[in-house]
């Protein structure tokens, strides 16, 4: 009985713990962080070149000195439903410190050089940016 009773307890300390963390997390992000959020459509999603080409020049990419973080992926094999688009690609998430992080990361000569020699291997491009409110 005792064991039911301290392992109801230790349940209910844990999920006031995690809660608190998410909650402390939140609170604790940087107000002027921005999110870049790429998405990229290639001509030819299935062809091996043009995706070890695409996900090399990702990776390099992502060694931009301004960014923070970045997060690159494919589609995920979440369910089908009308809000979900798992059309693209390939995605791009970056997080800089400020938005001057983000605009010096629009002229560095490495972003620049990755569009010039990328661009003809995708059909279509939409970025979404965000910051805090």
């Amino acid at each position: 009985m005792k064991q039911g009773y301290l392992f109801i307890a230790c349940l209910f300390l844990g999920l006031f713990l995690f809660s608190g963390c998410q909650q402390e997390s939140v609170k604790n992000a940087p107000s002027d962080v921005l999110v870049h959020h790429v998405y990229f459509w290639l001509h030819e999603p299935d062809s091996p070149d043009a995706r070890e080409q695409m996900q090399r020049a990702l990776e390099e990419l992502s060694t931009i000195e301004t960014i923070r973080y970045a997060h690159l992926g494919v589609p995920a094999a979440t369910e089908s439903r009308d809000v979900v688009d798992h059309s693209y690609t390939y995605s791009l998430m970056l997080f800089f410190d400020s938005k001057e992080d983000q605009d010096s990361y629009q002229i560095d000569s490495q972003h620049l050089q990755f569009v010039e020699e990328n661009q003809h291997l995708w059909e279509r491009v939409i970025v979404y940016d965000s910051v805090k409110w």
